[in-house]
């Protein structure tokens, strides 16, 4: 198994794409922190993973709180003396057009994507730096390239791109690889519960050369590799996980 004894965050992970990374991790020998705002949700799959024989604990966090993002770095390091693999995935979405997005729609959705992600690498990178070690994967979106109705969302996941490639070139001297992931889009619970989910389905697959949907466990795929020694010499990239699709 590709990370036996290597310690892994996954934020917000409770459930959706977080949550399979977070079990993905699990199942290829890594002990994880699952993070998220809803502390039950949270507790389960920590739950889960150490019923199926791993390694896990449950924090309850705000990411964009710089005082939530440091517990959930120490208290990893207290409970498995260190961190190897940081993803940021936690965020939010808030669509609508410009004229309707509020500066309170705004800030949410940046802070849950962008700040948390600055926040968790920001103490991450402490423990990593000191061990000349560590892997932190942010995931950003296609939505990167920008799409209606998303200027907040769109604005939070180009940031993180250029926070990826800032960190790769601040962090690379102590061998820390820093790298995103943009999913394009992907059939997560939340999407299967739109209502007009079918539509979207049929559509994606029309404007898609890889004609279908994409699944959690295409994410997850990505976000391992990138966090595994076969990607030691990859850092500051973008890998998008879109079946072809980044227009």
């Amino acid at each position: 198994m590709r990370f036996t004894d290597k310690v892994a965050v996954v934020t917000g992970s409770a459930r959706g794409l977080g949550k399979v990374i977070a079990q993905s991790f699990a199942g290829e020998g890594a002990a994880v922190t699952i993070c998220d705002l809803d502390e039950k949700a949270c507790k389960e799959v920590a739950r889960e993973i150490k019923n199926s024989g791993g390694r896990a604990i449950g924090v309850t966090a705000d990411v964009s709180k710089p005082e939530d993002a440091e517990k959930i770095i120490e208290q990893t390091v207290g409970a498995f003396g260190r961190i190897d693999i940081l993803v940021n995935n936690a965020g939010t979405l808030k669509d609508m057009p410009i004229q309707d997005m509020s500066e309170e729609i705004w800030d949410k959705v940046i802070d849950a994507c962008l700040k948390g992600s600055f926040l968790c690498s920001k103490y991450a990178s402490v423990h990593m730096i000191r061990r000349n070690y560590g892997k932190i994967v942010n995931i950003s979106s296609r939505a990167y390239l920008g799409n209606p109705g998303q200027a907040n969302y769109s604005a939070a996941k180009a940031g993180i791109v250029g926070l990826t490639r800032a960190l790769a070139k601040e962090l690379g001297k102590y061998y820390i690889n820093v790298n995103a992931v943009a999913p394009g889009l992907i059939e997560t619970d939340a999407l299967k519960s739109h209502p007009k989910y079918e539509m979207i389905k049929e559509r994606q697959k029309k404007d898609t050369p890889i004609r279908r949907i994409g699944i959690p466990e295409d994410v997850a795929g990505a976000v391992l590799f990138l966090s595994s020694d076969d990607a030691s010499y990859i850092t500051g990239d973008v890998l998008h996980v879109s079946g072809g699709r980044f227009g």
